[in-house]
């Protein structure tokens, strides 16, 4: 008989401020098995733990002592991960285990006091070497080969685990239905004998900016589609926006969503200094455009497919910038902006099994569209 599987349960997370340091204490049900290093650009540190249940956690305090703000969620299946973003250079003085004892469940903390820039970047490189030592390249499962199947298409469902993406209005996470339409359009692609079905993910977990391009690089894709929610100060936009890479931004918009969804990494912990140069920075040669070229097309051909489904269409609905997610140079790639969770209406149309199923069915439809122009 076989013993279920579940998560360690996360009791409390509190923040202590003393007169010489700043202690941050997680209460847990099973001992943790953890694992700390720091990164730079901007200070963090980042405890890797196995995998948690935090549901109930109270988490109000997030700006105490020498912490500005910390998150946690799933990275990797079977880890959790804990990002605590610093004021200023630190250096852990304490770290702690205390067994159950006194009606407490493990206690596990570690005690950070202030230090000097070159301090830290010492414990930064210390980090690194440790990291490399121990950390496992992630590799992303492909499907088996069909040799019917002769595109490949790769769909990338935005965010995941630790990284939720956008929040709409009623608490809905954008990694939530980045991976419902994905899943659906999945399951619309498979139904064609001409497409081999690439995920980048397929569940709630994290993966980074590099490993996506990864994927659909080592795929050999010939379609790479992103697939996002995007949220606004200003809730009265709305509609779907189909973004493709370009150095220069079409608009202040555009690059300020390329700013933000390029922060993705930074949000949950990897270290970007260990970044790959075609992800980082990469110079637009005569391949590149080509592939550029191939992406915009994609895009024209993309947005009256999503103006039929329903969703509103504006005018500006093509933009441009320097998303790293869309850098592979060999691999025609669109980001997919379906809608603003910051409006009500569309939030509504993305969280309801119609819309998301209208929505794939549109992308679908573009995918078909896209190849069979190809092969005419």
């Amino acid at each position: 008989m076989s013993v279920a599987w579940s998560a360690t349960k996360v009791d409390a997370i509190r923040i202590g401020v003393h007169p010489d340091k700043t202690r941050f204490v997680v209460e847990l049900q099973q001992k943790p098995d953890h694992r700390i290093f720091y990164l730079q650009n901007p200070d963090r540190i980042v405890i890797d733990m196995q995998e948690l249940d935090w549901q109930g956690v109270n988490t109000a305090r997030r700006k105490v002592g020498l912490i500005s703000n910390y998150r946690y969620g799933l990275f990797r299946k079977g880890t959790s991960r804990l990002v605590l973003d610093l004021k200023q250079p630190v250096k852990i003085t304490k770290k702690v285990v205390l067994p159950p004892a006194a009606g407490k469940p493990y206690r596990f903390f570690i005690d950070i006091t202030s230090t000097d820039r070159n301090t830290f970047a010492e414990l930064v490189t210390e980090s690194r070497k440790q990291q490399a030592k121990k950390l496992k390249p992630v590799v992303v499962a492909t499907e088996a080969g069909n040799s019917r199947k002769k595109w490949t298409v790769v769909v990338d469902a935005g965010h995941g685990g630790i990284d939720p993406g956008a929040i709409g209005q009623s608490g809905v996470y954008e990694k939530q239905l980045t991976l419902a339409v994905a899943k659906k359009l999945r399951a619309l692609l498979h139904k064609n004998p001409s497409y081999k079905v690439i995920m980048t993910r397929d569940n709630d977990t994290f993966l980074s900016l590099r490993e996506r391009v990864s994927v659909a690089r080592r795929a050999k894709g010939d379609l790479f589609i992103s697939i996002h929610a995007d949220s606004i100060g200003r809730p009265e936009f709305r509609g779907s926006t189909v973004y493709t890479l370009s150095e220069k931004a079409s608009d202040r918009e555009a690059d300020e969503l390329a700013q933000v969804n390029n922060k993705s990494d930074v949000i949950a912990g990897v270290d970007l200094e260990e970044q790959d140069d075609t992800v980082q920075g990469i110079l637009i040669d005569l391949a590149q455009r080509e592939t550029m070229n191939f992406s915009v097309r994609f895009a024209k051909i993309l947005l009256p497919e999503i103006s039929r489904s329903g969703m509103k269409v504006g005018s500006k609905s093509h933009r441009f910038a320097g998303f790293r997610v869309l850098k592979a140079p060999d691999v025609p790639s669109v980001l997919v902006e379906l809608g603003y969770l910051s409006n009500r209406t569309d939030e509504r149309i993305m969280k309801s099994n119609e819309g998301q199923t209208k929505l794939a069915n549109s992308l679908a439809k573009a995918i078909d569209r896209y190849f069979a122009d190809l092969e005419s």
